[in-house]
């Protein structure tokens, strides 16, 4: 393997590292990644999972970030039609309330007209006692704002982003850690374990991306030797899950008397999402876990909005992640840039570095194609820019298709109930066809391990998206997690762990 010269060697299996990977084989350049854990386990699969513009960046005169947020969104929804969707989120407001109604304006009308909005509807003035967005919240809030932006599946589109990279010729490594990597003869020398099976690897590249999220600074410390590392300030982020709280589609954008804002969000069709949190976070990224204080936190902030209260014993999941964001010396967490920052090194002979700051999944396509740029002019560039117009897999069909494919699958496998063949296109689009193969009847899927998760379905996420272990079926490339009981859990990672390692 060591004598395999690779042109780029990636070390981080999250959005970023998978979308640098995947636009960088599309150019034609040869491409390996190693991610030490499963794909999107840290920060990629711990976000409030929108694609959004960033209407609360405004505040911090983000203006840059914010265009290219809003830009990215309706590009991103016609890549992946599958799971990301449009959604609206509804703003109360009441007077006297934190920020004034011409703010709020504003603000909204910015949002409106900075980006390349086309398809998504712009913004509207609710009058909540008549509109069903106000029946779930107290009365004090007669009026709101609506606006648009997006859904996404985060950790699938982190998956998906691999799965492409894969298919157009990069070696992609998941469980793969990086020990060490040193420059030797203009080449980057580097060495990796297989955290599975303990297998030592060496590997060759005319340069290295270091896309290790929260760990890229542990990454230079580590890997390279370099002690001074100081270039990201982590901030803890936490979500709540709870059974659902209202029945409309819509979204809510809640604002709290210390100036931060959370969203109340519909989820998995049974649930309400309810985050984030915005707090300095010093310790191991591995065992971020939610604090009493951010759960209190959280259903107390809801709970000003609610008319029935939200409370801890509601919550049926909580999941926290750690946002590496570049340090910029902003005083408070919530106000620390959320842009990305690309920084590379390598002078005259040197195998050149590209160390990866920051960014947010909305950006991840342009933050890519801004380190091709800087890979290019490092060594040498190959092919033009090309994912804008492109397709993540299952996502071939037109923006607005996601009801026709729907029908589609019905017609062809007419066993499956509305919601299985909803839940199936939204997680895999045309691919839930490859899925499902000749299947005729609801037992040709195999053993049911729960919910609608049947055996066909784990297979594939085993043999195409490189899942092995249950907690990669149950939390990353779905959510059935919240559906699944402790004994169906288990009986689901008795059957992985049983299966031979797969390729992917």
């Amino acid at each position: 393997m060591g004598r395999n010269i690779h042109d780029i060697f990636v070390i981080g299996g999250g959005i970023n590292g998978c979308g640098i990977a995947r636009d960088a084989v599309g150019r034609g350049y040869s491409v390996a990644l190693a991610e030490m854990n499963d794909f999107a386990s840290g920060t990629s699969s711990g976000a409030t999972k929108l694609i959004h513009g960033g209407l609360r960046y405004l505040e911090h005169y983000e203006f840059r970030l914010v265009r290219e947020s809003l830009m990215e969104r309706e590009i991103l929804w016609a890549m992946a039609p599958h799971i990301i969707w449009p959604l609206r989120f509804v703003l109360p407001y009441h007077k006297g309330g934190i920020r004034p109604a011409w703010l709020i304006r504003l603000g909204l009308f910015l949002y409106d007209h900075l980006g390349g909005r086309k398809l998504l509807p712009p913004t509207s003035v609710l009058d909540m006692r008549s509109d069903p967005a106000g029946k779930p919240l107290k009365a004090l809030f007669a009026k709101a704002f609506e606006y648009s932006d997006g859904w996404v599946d985060d950790a699938r589109m982190v998956v998906l982003n691999a799965r492409d990279a894969a298919d157009k010729g990069a070696t992609i490594m998941p469980r793969t850690k990086v020990v060490s990597a040193r420059r030797e003869n203009g080449l980057w020398h580097i060495e990796t374990t297989d955290t599975l099976t303990g297998r030592n690897d060496s590997h060759q590249a005319r340069m290295l991306v270091n896309a290790a999220g929260p760990w890229v600074d542990h990454v230079i410390r580590s890997a390279f030797g370099q002690n001074e590392a100081h270039h990201v300030r982590l901030v803890q982020g936490s979500h709540i899950v709870v059974k659902k709280k209202f029945d409309d589609v819509r979204a809510y954008f809640f604002q709290n008397p210390d100036n931060r804002i959370i969203f109340a969000i519909p989820y998995e069709g049974d649930f309400t999402l309810i985050g984030t949190t915005d707090r300095d976070y010093t310790a191991d990224p591995r065992d971020v876990r939610i604090s009493e204080e951010e759960t209190v936190y959280l259903c107390n902030a809801a709970s000003e909005y609610f008319k029935e209260p939200v409370k801890p014993e509601d919550i049926v999941w909580t999941y926290s992640a750690v946002r590496p964001l570049y340090d910029d010396g902003a005083s408070k967490a919530q106000e620390a840039t959320r842009d990305y920052v690309l920084k590379l090194e390598g002078e005259g002979e040197a195998a050149p570095l590209l160390n990866v700051f920051g960014g947010k999944l909305t950006t991840y396509r342009r933050l890519s194609e801004h380190a091709l740029e800087k890979i290019g002019a490092a060594i040498g560039v190959k092919g033009a820019p090309w994912t804008a117009k492109s397709h993540l897999p299952g996502g071939d069909f037109p923006v607005k298709g996601y009801e026709a494919e729907v029908a589609k699958l019905k017609r062809r496998y007419p066993f499956l109930t509305d919601p299985h063949a909803r839940r199936l296109v939204r997680r895999y689009g045309t691919k839930a066809q490859v899925l499902l193969g000749d299947a005729r009847g609801i037992d040709d899927l195999g053993r049911l391990f729960g919910g609608d998760l049947y055996e066909a379905e784990v297979k594939y996420l085993a043999e195409h998206e490189w899942a092995r272990h249950g907690e990669d079926v149950l939390w990353r490339r779905t959510k059935d997690g919240l559906r699944l009981s402790k004994e169906q859990a288990q009986s689901l990672e008795e059957y992985m762990a049983a299966r031979p390692a797969m390729a992917g």
